[in-house]
């Protein structure tokens, strides 16, 4: 491992992947821990949504953006005090995060959480930019990804599984949506970087991911 290297292992990918569950299992298999950069956005989002806040206004935003208190305890994350990690898995939270994450001022505030966070310990990492922005220093870059329509057929039956009668073809249109406002968003578009290894999960358990992971930040440490 580079000397200048942070010993964080960074998993980005597109959304539906299974980027959050992997970063879980790998950090619990490593003994690191898990920084959910995702659910950071999506509370963001929440407090936008519950506020009546507006992106365009800049000085509500700020207002908003100063007093965002947010907490990661294990894998829940809070907003304020207030446990939220349900609420920010809705599908109107899922709809309203892509315009939050693509916001500059939303992004150059939690980036900088995150840096402080990244910057003591040892972290599993996952999102978007992970890679190619907030830990450019990663000891370990992984490209997750996967096809839509194994993707979808996941975030189907995360759904299912949680209560919810989703329409197969809405949570596939709602991916490629995603996928689309992701890769060509101004601010720290979806990409792979350059130093990163790409992993097509498609046709593999979960637990095939994780091992595949964790065997190659083991040989390249």
């Amino acid at each position: 491992m580079n000397a200048s290297a942070l010993p964080l292992i960074a998993i980005d990918g597109p959304s539906g992947v299974g980027k959050s569950t992997t970063a879980r299992r790998v950090a619990a298999r490593l003994g690191w821990e898990y920084l959910d950069t995702g659910a950071m956005y999506r509370a963001a989002a929440l407090a936008l949504h519950r506020s009546s806040t507006q992106l365009d206004d800049p000085e509500a935003l700020e207002a908003l953006l100063a007093g965002l208190d947010l907490e990661q305890r294990g894998t829940r994350i809070y907003l304020r005090g207030e446990d939220v990690s349900e609420a920010i898995r809705t599908q109107e939270v899922t709809r309203l995060v892509t315009p939050v994450s693509a916001n500059a001022r939303v992004r150059e505030v939690l980036v900088d959480q995150q840096r402080r966070i990244g910057q003591r310990g040892q972290w599993v990492v996952d999102g978007r930019d992970i890679g190619t922005v907030v830990f450019t220093q990663a000891c370990c870059k992984v490209f997750l990804t996967a096809s839509p329509e194994a993707r979808a057929h996941r975030r189907f039956l995360e759904l299912e599984a949680k209560g919810h009668c989703p329409d197969f073809e809405d949570v596939l249109t709602d991916l490629n949506r995603r996928d689309k406002a992701d890769s060509t968003r101004a601010v720290a578009p979806l990409r792979q970087a350059e130093d990163a290894v790409a992993l097509d999960s498609s046709e593999m358990s979960l637990d095939q991911v994780v091992e595949w992971i964790v065997a190659r930040h083991l040989a390249h440490r």
